[in-house]
């Protein structure tokens, strides 16, 4: 198995959605999302589906050891990841981090780089709380990063746009301080490797996007 591994970290609204494919299609790599692997396995009924959806059932977190069972299963499995692979939303702790290493060592594998898109928390917030979307389309707007020709209509039907309440900012800085506090020890780990590269994902998308690319040209 040769190719690209690597880790994606960043919090909300940093852009992980919008780099994580692009980084699939350069490389024709897997792109692995913990919750997309999850549901995944609860829909094909596979013991780690069925031991996962009996906790999430009960309120409960699934444990680190089912997430790297799902993780290893797709490593072996999944024909994608043959040219390598971006994990996204793992690993969010330390342990997680030793459990991959420990997964990876296992499959005489070694992971290429781990990518941290870095974002001021208030630019997040007003990312986030001013996104516009068009409900039948998913088109979305931002009444200050990318404005409707007209104020709070779809450029294409004129149908009024939905704007996110506001009220998100609130519980978007509680996920940010429990983000920054989960993953400063991740990052540390990773710097000890001599793995970790920050990234500066408050520039435009395109300019994000070389910043990866030089950085993973230097790592294969």
């Amino acid at each position: 198995m040769t190719g690209m591994r690597i880790i994606l970290v960043g919090p909300p609204g940093a852009g992980k959605g919008t780099q994580a494919p692009n980084i699939q299609k350069k490389y024709g790599i897997a792109h692995l999302a913990t919750g997309d692997m999850l549901r995944s396995q609860v829909a094909r009924g596979t013991d780690l589906g069925k031991e996962a959806k009996q906790i999430m059932d009960q309120g409960g977190l699934v444990s680190d050891d089912i997430v790297a069972g799902m993780i290893r299963d797709e490593f072996m499995n999944n024909p994608a990841c043959k040219n390598g692979f971006i994990l996204d939303g793992f690993p969010r702790t330390v342990v997680q981090a030793e459990k991959l290493d420990g997964l990876l060592k296992d499959l005489k594998l070694e992971l290429n780089a781990v990518l941290e898109l870095q974002v001021d928390d208030e630019l997040l917030v007003r990312r986030i709380t001013g996104r516009l979307v068009h409900p039948a389309s998913g088109r979305s707007y931002h009444t200050e990063f990318n404005p409707p020709k007209v104020p709070m209509k779809d450029d294409i039907t004129g149908e009024s746009l939905v704007q996110r309440s506001d009220d998100n900012a609130d519980a978007l800085r509680k996920r940010l301080v429990t983000y920054h506090d989960q993953t400063a020890p991740v990052v540390d780990y990773y710097k000890k490797e001599d793995k970790w590269h920050p990234i500066q994902a408050a520039q435009k998308p395109e300019e994000v996007w070389q910043q990866i690319v030089e950085i993973l040209e230097k790592s294969s």
